[in-house]
């Protein structure tokens, strides 16, 4: 053999020694076989926005949370919770400067789904439905990711939970029983008078009537935009937009939450407070409105290890913001689309790990009673999650009070709602983008106070309505008119 070949054999084995050697050093960074098909790839880690009162024992959840996804899905998920009245204008701003996330909870009332899909916050899922997330497709309801298109298009994951919205008036029902109050007899706001002024004379550490900042008294109407001005009444048949500012309701409402509000039934915080947790836990409310699910008073008793109770509101209507009350989606700066699907495909079938995210960690939060039957241990306190806002309810494990067909029970309140006038019309804002922006502002400013009562409505209706029409309030609902015409036209209303 030639010197020339001698060398060329020499050079040949040493750059074959020197590849398995850094393919050896390279295997350091990878993780041994996980359970997902042998793979032997380094974990993804989901980093997951949710919305949330955020909970002590959150990091000890979510190291369990990320043994079990590990070996499911090869992958780990960052949960970071962000409380109910901070939630929108954090993750705007989060959104908007690029922070990393692959998931996040958005919705009609927080984080606003609709128009973050227009603006390009969140990835298109049609096609990884047909692919990672095949098994949310055969559990969920249809109606739900029927609902939630977009132009056409999913956005989002909606948890499948009830689909009407029915408001109820909420009861600490030791106090109801205390002074043997008649609930059945709060058919409107005004008649809860009697019983806010029983407890405000009998019990003063008590808060009569519970508040956030986030109230709005219950009135006829179907909002274009959840929170802001612009409605059709609920037995509309014109299908004529208004600004609810202008119409007797909302008038009449706010005079009574004013006059409860000058009573000492609110509390004078209620127009800047974000949680009322901390009242729920120590059981020093009396009452609250909240939207209901069926057995939802065992949910409520179990969750704050009280009785509750309640009488409805309103009748039960699914309504655009009910389809998409709770959703999860994909950000479209996701570096992980298909395994933050897999995630939530995984969260949305597999009854280990719904539960585990809902409830915690057994035997710590909770205890099993049978295979499908919990109930919660002291240190529950600690980890109490919101149930609506994680992905599939009807895999969650019943409570000890809840019957077996609870649900079946689900499915028929389902079945019974009344389709909402507006049901399927999604507003697109494009053109009035500034003017809905000032509309916003000018909400900012007056829209807590004068639904809490903190304010004299006889003083600042008029002020807040003033500025609303110089914000461009007249132009918008022009808008909404026209494009809600095209669609009643389209849809045969």
């Amino acid at each position: 053999m030639s010197n020339k070949k001698t060398r060329f054999s020499v050079l040949l084995t040493a750059l074959l020694a020197f590849a398995l050697v850094v393919s050896a050093c390279g295997s350091d960074n990878k993780t041994e076989s996980n359970g997902n098909g042998g793979s032997s790839e380094k974990p993804v880690e989901l980093i997951w926005y949710t919305i949330g009162v955020p909970q002590k024992d959150l990091a000890k959840v979510n190291e369990k949370i990320n043994e079990y996804t590990k070996e499911k899905i090869n992958a780990t998920v960052n949960m970071k919770m962000i409380d109910f009245g901070d939630y929108t204008q954090k993750m705007q701003v989060m959104v908007s400067s690029g922070e990393p996330m692959d998931i996040l909870f958005t919705s009609s009332w927080a984080f606003d789904y609709v128009q973050n899909a227009r603006k390009g916050a969140f990835t298109a899922i049609d096609d990884l439905l047909e692919t990672s997330g095949k098994g949310i497709k055969e559990t969920l309801d249809p109606a739900f990711l029927e609902g939630s298109k977009v132009d056409g298009h999913n956005y989002g994951v909606p948890a499948n939970k009830e689909l009407p919205a029915q408001e109820v008036w909420r009861f600490n029902d030791e106090l109801v029983k205390k002074y043997n109050l008649d609930i059945k007899s709060v058919t409107t706001m005004e008649s809860l008078e009697p019983l806010l002024k029983t407890i405000k004379d009998n019990e003063p550490q008590v808060t009569p009537l519970s508040l956030t900042k986030d109230f709005v008294p219950l009135m006829p109407f179907d909002y274009i935009i959840e929170k802001l001005p612009m409605a059709v009444y609920l037995d509309t048949t014109d299908y004529k937009v208004l600004n609810i500012f202008d119409t007797p309701e909302l008038k009449a409402a706010l005079d009574t939450m004013h006059k409860f509000y000058e009573a000492g039934y609110i509390s004078p915080e209620a127009a800047t407070t974000t949680s009322v947790e901390d009242l729920y836990k120590s059981g020093k409310w009396f009452t609250d409105r909240a939207s209901t699910q069926p057995l939802a008073e065992n949910l409520w008793t179990a969750s704050y290890g009280y009785p509750v109770t309640s009488t409805p509101a309103g009748k039960a209507y699914t309504f655009n913001w009910s389809v998409m009350g709770s959703m999860q989606a994909i950000s479209a700066n996701s570096e992980h689309p298909e395994k933050a699907m897999e995630f939530l495909n995984l969260l949305n079938t597999d009854p280990v790990l719904r539960n585990m995210i809902d409830s915690g960690i057994e035997g710590v939060h909770y205890e099993k009673v049978s295979e499908n039957v919990m109930k919660n241990l002291p240190d529950s306190k600690n980890y109490d999650m919101p149930t609506f806002s994680l992905g599939n309810l009807l895999i969650t494990y019943l409570n000890e009070n809840d019957p077996e067909n609870k649900w079946e029970l689900f499915k028929e309140f389902n079945a019974s709602g009344i389709d909402a006038p507006l049901l399927g019309f999604n507003f697109d804002a494009t053109k009035v983008s500034k003017e809905i922006a000032a509309v916003q502002n000018v909400k900012e400013e007056f829209w807590s106070a004068l639904m809490t009562g903190a304010v004299d409505p006889n003083e600042f209706l008029p002020k807040a309505n003033e500025k609303f029409k110089a914000a461009g309030l007249d132009k918008v609902i022009a808008e909404v008119q026209s494009q809600l015409d095209a669609w009643k036209a389209a849809n045969n209303k």
